[in-house]
């Protein structure tokens, strides 16, 4: 008879221990209130989490209602802000014209036309964004993606999260121990003795003794202790694609507590690598990343500082935090009864918010797709091994898009440019779009994590040659033309009617969002 997957074990907690123990606990809570599962996650008292990750993708709205969240109780608890998408400053030619957006509306229209098309042979003087997104014009005057009425989750405009990471944490901690009955440890694991098989078969912990489970889940950071340390599945770098591996970070305060709130992750090209900047309701959360072999630690803070200084505010040396890291993965996720979710899995530059929606996507797939039998892991391991092998090169691929079509003149960003650092496939696919804009048939699945209007907003942003022989037929004209004039319609009719952002934010903490 089949041995049945009972017990799962979560090593580590921060976001990815906490979202996957959720996620998991949510889709099977019919078992566990049955005694059927149980999950148990063992956090060390003595390790911190990194906690720097603040800005979300969309999903995660779909994320909390499955968590069972309430959004009213998210954004006040987590000192939430609204994500309408990111700006990118000086990314191109390092001017302060030189900016672009990558908003997360989906163009009005985007089934029926290919609205690239139109902009690569009418060449209009607009940006692509604002000519095809109402949310430019949003961002720019700082207004909300929603109003206070609208029910929770829901918007006049697709919008994500920024939000305080060690906060999310402990909602996260609190909800899945008092409402999805989850098992929580303050304990310190010092072994996972492997099986004849290969496969783990317990944790040795200080205080708790063994701990045995059918499944486990490593959520313990860089160091990754069950896949990396004991199963010893190797870590495949891929620091010549993607060059930065150092992070200075630091909350800054606003000016005045009604200071306006941006409603997008501002991202701002620098000598050796670019400075992200993220507002939250009580304050903002800025760090440069930055590639050491190109500039020194002490530069780079020096060029922090002085991006904060001209945003206004200050912050002192004991505030500044210093990060290191090397972009890659592990070359299994997934290898016998262990799965690695988060930093224990790999990590990539903070740049569009990746890591975040990594850690969503692969609870999930482990929640949906988790065995019933001992005997059917292994199924299960590949198939998630394929999925997040494609979406880790989809993400490599389109994080290094940023960096290709740069003009900017340093070293750096002259390296970023060779090819031999741009990976195969995307070279392929420039040259292919130098005569033709991108189309969603470009690519091979229908669950991709960045979609052809993601590397439209991108290369039409900076400015990307398309010299397209293609024509538009009479009735593609046609359609582009409505496209473009109900966006402007929408344009005005939005900015008449949303709030602006920190209004908004100070309303929810009043009275609340209405339940769904």
């Amino acid at each position: 008879m089949a041995s049945l997957v009972q017990s799962i074990v979560v090593v580590g907690g921060g976001t990815a221990g906490w979202l996957t123990a959720g996620l998991i606990a949510a889709e099977h809570q019919s078992r566990i209130q049955q005694r059927a599962l149980t999950i148990t996650l063992c956090e060390s008292p003595s390790v911190p989490t990194v906690g720097v990750g603040e800005g979300t993708w969309p999903t995660m709205r779909g994320t909390l209602q499955k968590l069972g969240f309430s959004e009213t109780e998210f954004v006040r608890r987590c000192h939430a802000s609204f994500k309408q998408g990111s700006r990118f400053d000086r990314w191109n030619e390092d001017t302060a014209s030189d900016v672009y957006y990558h908003p997360f509306a989906v163009p009005e229209g985007l089934s029926e036309v290919n609205l690239a098309d139109f902009y690569c042979i009418e060449k209009p003087s607009q940006s692509f964004a604002a000519l095809i997104s109402a949310q430019v014009s949003l961002c720019e005057r700082g207004l909300a993606p929603k109003q206070i009425t609208h029910p929770e989750f829901s918007g006049a405009v697709n919008y994500g999260y920024h939000l305080d990471a060690g906060a999310f944490t402990q909602l996260l901690r609190e909800h899945c121990i008092e409402t999805l009955g989850i098992r929580h440890l303050w304990d310190d694991v010092v072994a996972a003795p492997l099986g004849e098989d290969g496969a783990i078969t317990h944790i040795q912990t200080k205080a708790h003794g063994d701990i045995l489970a059918d499944l486990f889940v490593d959520c313990t950071g860089f160091r990754s202790f069950l896949l990396g340390e004991q199963l010893q599945v190797p870590f495949q770098p891929c620091n010549d694609v993607l060059m930065t591996d150092a992070a200075i970070t630091a909350h800054v305060a606003y000016p005045s507590p009604q200071a306006p709130i941006a409603g997008y992750t501002r991202s701002t090209a620098q000598e050796a690598g670019w400075i992200w900047d993220i507002g939250l309701q009580n304050r903002r959360g800025v760090g440069h990343v930055y590639a050491n072999d190109y500039l020194s630690t002490e530069k780079a803070v020096d060029q922090f500082k002085a991006y904060i200084a001209a945003s206004g505010a200050k912050v002192a040396d004991q505030d500044i935090r210093d990060i290191r890291f090397q972009a890659g993965r592990r070359a299994r996720f997934w290898h016998k009864n262990c799965v690695a979710v988060g930093l224990s899995a790999g990590f990539l530059e903070p740049l569009e918010a990746s890591a975040m929606v990594m850690i969503e996507l692969s609870a999930e797939a482990i929640a949906e797709q988790l065995p019933s039998v001992t005997a059917d892991i292994p199924i299960a391991a590949k198939h998630y091994n394929d999925t997040f092998d494609y979406h880790w090169q989809r993400t490599v691929e389109f994080l290094k898009l940023h960096y290709v079509l740069s003009r900017r003149q340093t070293p750096f960003w002259e390296d970023n440019r060779h090819p031999d650092s741009i990976p195969a496939r995307l070279a392929d696919l420039l040259a292919l779009w130098t005569h033709r804009a991108p189309r969603n048939s470009d690519f091979e699945r229908r669950s991709e994590l960045f979609q052809a209007i993601s590397y439209q907003y991108i290369l039409y942003g900076m400015a990307f040659p398309t010299a397209t022989v293609r024509t538009l037929s009479h009735r593609q004209a046609h359609l582009a033309d409505t496209v473009m004039a109900r966006n402007q319609k929408m344009i005005h009719g939005l900015t008449e009617t949303l709030p602006a952002h920190r209004d908004l934010l100070e309303k929810i903490h009043k009275y609340g969002l209405a339940s769904i």
